[in-house]
């Protein structure tokens, strides 16, 4: 927080390095959808927005926002109030979660929930080295279909599902391909 210091106003700092710090384990959750109870009991959307904002702005998070629809454009079906946070690089996160560099993509259940957090962010990083493609993800409203990416490219909607091991039974893809018949996944 002292390094937040040196650029972020004040009164901020408390709020930035609280979002800073949790984004980690609010990324180890299954739903990965930032929830700002999570942080603080009681916590409001209103008191953390600018420290979000501050954090984006600084290059430090990526915030992947919710779509409710795989249509074109996507961005008519976004959802502001529904959204990923992610840290920077897989490097940087490694160091938060106090992950040993080489245990990051072992095959050993002790980072079981962490290594998909971390494929997951590699593949964000492969994308968002594309600097123009839309990025979002897709849930039901109930949570119960998730789908890691939904990108635009081109004329095509793309969903993208990230798995950390070789799982040939990606239950909420299959889902949403069904119930989407005109896309291809990835």
């Amino acid at each position: 927080s002292q390094d937040f210091s040196k650029h972020a106003p004040n009164q901020e700092v408390p709020r930035i390095d609280l979002v800073w710090q949790n984004i980690p384990s609010q990324l180890a959750k299954d739903n990965k959808k930032f929830i700002y109870g999570a942080m603080k009991k009681g916590a409001r959307a209103s008191e953390f927005e600018l420290a979000i904002q501050w954090l984006i702005n600084a290059g430090l998070v990526y915030k992947i926002n919710r779509v409710k629809q795989p249509v074109m454009p996507l961005k008519f079906y976004e959802d502001m109030s529904a959204f990923k946070l992610f840290i920077l690089d897989c490097g940087l996160m490694g160091a938060m979660a106090d992950t040993p560099a080489s245990q990051i993509l072992i095959g050993d259940s002790i980072f079981k929930e962490y290594k998909g957090s971390f494929t997951e962010l590699y593949v964000l990083q492969q994308i968002k080295a594309m600097d123009t493609i839309p990025i979002y993800y897709f849930s039901t409203d109930d949570s119960r279909i998730e789908v890691d990416f939904v990108v635009q490219c081109g004329a095509s909607v793309i969903p993208i599902e990230v798995k950390a091991e070789e799982n040939l039974r990606a239950k909420s893809l299959r889902l949403y391909i069904s119930n989407n018949p005109q896309l291809k996944a990835i």
